[in-house]
């Protein structure tokens, strides 16, 4: 499922899914299941408010190689 961050049609790092989820721009939320709980909450919380679908990775290296960067992504969200 990881594979659809592959394309352009998506946004990672915090400020930027963040902004959004409160958009409404978000189809699904990808959270790295190593990344640190106090970033990771608020965001999810914003998803279930918004009714965005969360989804966990594995970890933060394996979100940013799928996201096609070279450094671990704590979040990323699939837009509309």
């Amino acid at each position: 499922m990881m594979q659809e961050l592959s394309g352009p049609n998506k946004v990672v790092g915090a400020k930027q899914v963040k902004r959004a989820l409160r958009d409404g721009r978000a189809a699904r939320l990808y959270i790295a299941v190593d990344a640190d709980p106090r970033l990771l909450q608020p965001l999810v919380q914003e998803a279930v408010n918004r009714q965005v679908p969360v989804t966990q990775a594995p970890s933060m290296k394996e979100l940013g190689a799928s996201c096609g960067i070279a450094v671990g992504a704590a979040v990323a969200v699939l837009l509309k």
